[in-house]
């Protein structure tokens, strides 16, 4: 299995925009991986009917996983799950979703959620809707 990491370290020096920049470039990345999968197998479940539950990692740690190892898994977070969502309905639908990136604050840290941005301009949450609360 080929099992990238990457450690930005950049993030404890560099702005919020750019940090969001990275993140949308790191989300496109995952989602064409997706994509690709979806392609290669049109018979894996949607992601809404596959099984899969949200999961949030525990401390400071944040896996970003494809298709294949978020259905061996059986949970997913929110970057997992958004991108998986995306790319079914870009693949699937032919609808050009795109990464919705929420910014908040918590205890002295900066914490992003991925949701989808439809094309209608509606946001859908694919982690609520699997079970964040």
């Amino acid at each position: 299995m080929y099992a990238p990491l990457f450690q930005l370290r950049s993030f404890d020096v560099i702005d919020g925009d750019a940090k969001v920049k990275i993140l949308e470039l790191l989300l496109e990345a995952l989602i064409e991986a997706n994509m690709a999968y979806l392609r290669t197998c049109p018979s894996a479940p949607r992601l809404y009917e596959s099984g899969v539950v949200y999961e949030e990692e525990p401390g400071l740690r944040d896996n970003w996983q494809d298709i294949p190892e978020t259905i061996g898994l059986g949970v997913g977070d929110c970057e997992d799950l958004g991108s998986w969502r995306i790319a079914e309905l870009r693949v699937r639908d032919g609808e050009h979703a795109t990464p919705f990136i929420k910014k908040t604050e918590i205890e002295n840290r900066t914490v992003y959620h991925i949701a989808v941005r439809r094309a209608d301009g509606g946001v859908e949450d694919p982690s609520r809707l699997l079970g964040m609360r």
